[in-house]
């Protein structure tokens, strides 16, 4: 089961993990993102539907980070337990992430690709965010197919609703095919610097403010 969120969604102001103009990774998302990744209607930040028409893009602005982004449940830096378990994930058997897997300001997940299929359509895009709701689901993001998301939450989100039958899997960059998510890749590291909205709020998945530039693994 999948839910619709785009950066500059705020779907509740009062929960710490409520907006997305931060992410797990990020505190000034919404800004080096470019903004509102959809339409500004009566001054709040809507979603819009995507044409291939200009390769699925935000039709209303320029993004700057890509616009082909998901999260998965394991914010493997801000949550505590998700930051014990970050040994055990495939991810950190990179050779890149060497020296990097007790580094509380380096995200082993940030800009991992992942395909998506739906429908018999098929898309690529990259981890910007963790989430919704829950944080260290690892048997869910880590293990073989076989268990299902703790979190139901937003099962009833109301923007395009949910869509159940997703399936989804880790890939390498090296086997990312081409499309319209190759336009822009992201390959800014876990930064959460003080001030702006990063010093208004609460990390996605808890925890105290800190800042790195991460690097990417090796082959990517």
């Amino acid at each position: 089961m999948a839910t619709t969120f785009w950066v500059g969604e705020v779907f509740d102001p009062e929960a710490a993990d409520g907006s997305q103009v931060i992410s797990a990774y990020e505190g000034w998302r919404y800004e080096r993102s470019g903004g509102c990744n959809g339409v500004i209607e009566d001054g709040v930040c809507q979603t819009e539907p995507r044409s291939a028409e200009n390769g699925f893009f935000p039709s209303s602005m320029t993004p700057k980070q890509t616009p082909f982004y998901l999260d998965l449940p394991f914010a493997d830096v801000n949550n505590v337990a998700a930051f014990a378990l970050r040994g055990q994930t495939p991810l950190a058997q990179d050779p890149g992430y060497a020296g990097d897997l007790e580094n509380r300001e380096f995200s082993c997940k940030k800009n991992r690709w992942v395909q998506l299929q739906y429908k018999g359509n098929t898309c690529s895009a990259q981890i910007q965010d963790a989430g919704p709701a829950e944080y260290d689901e690892f048997d869910y993001v880590f293990g073989d197919g076989g268990t299902g998301p703790k979190g139901t939450k937003h099962n009833d989100a109301e923007l395009n609703g949910t869509q159940a039958g997703v399936s989804w899997r880790f890939v390498d960059e090296v086997d990312v095919p081409d499309g319209p998510w190759k336009t822009i890749v992201t390959d800014s590291g876990y930064d959460w610097t003080s001030g702006g909205p990063a010093d208004k709020q609460v990390r996605r998945g808890a925890g105290s403010h800190s800042s790195c530039l991460g690097r990417r693994p090796a082959g990517q």
